[in-house]
């Protein structure tokens, strides 16, 4: 019977997403230049919302976004040099890290490493 709880318990918690609710700060290197970018997420479910801010691009909200078990996906619009753009980001969460590929214009990736906040 303990047995068959345990495995009810940890079913339970794997439908679910990794928890990255929270604020994530993370980094990417974009041709020899550091850019560093804020995170804001909340997740429902599978559901995942929010913002990010970066001082190149300033603040877009989060579109689109989804967990599934340690993966998350969303896009954002940015705008740059009157150009909007759409960015889409798939990661991984383990523990209090993050990494995201991030596809832009012309499909090219950049990738930034982040450490939950709070």
């Amino acid at each position: 019977m303990k047995l068959m709880l345990m495995l009810v318990t940890l079913f339970a918690f794997s439908m679910f997403g990794a928890d990255v609710s929270g604020t994530w700060k993370g980094t990417a290197d974009i041709g020899g230049n550091t850019i560093e970018r804020t995170f804001v997420f909340k997740v429902d479910g599978a559901k995942l919302t929010g913002e990010t801010t970066s001082e190149m691009m300033g603040k877009s909200t989060l579109t689109d976004g989804k967990v599934d078990g340690d993966n998350l996906s969303f896009t954002i619009t940015v705008k740059f040099q009157d150009n909007e753009m759409k960015l889409n980001y798939k990661g991984k969460v383990s523990g209090n890290t993050l990494r995201f590929d991030v596809e832009g214009v012309g499909g090219q990736t950049v990738v930034y490493n982040c450490k939950r906040v709070s």
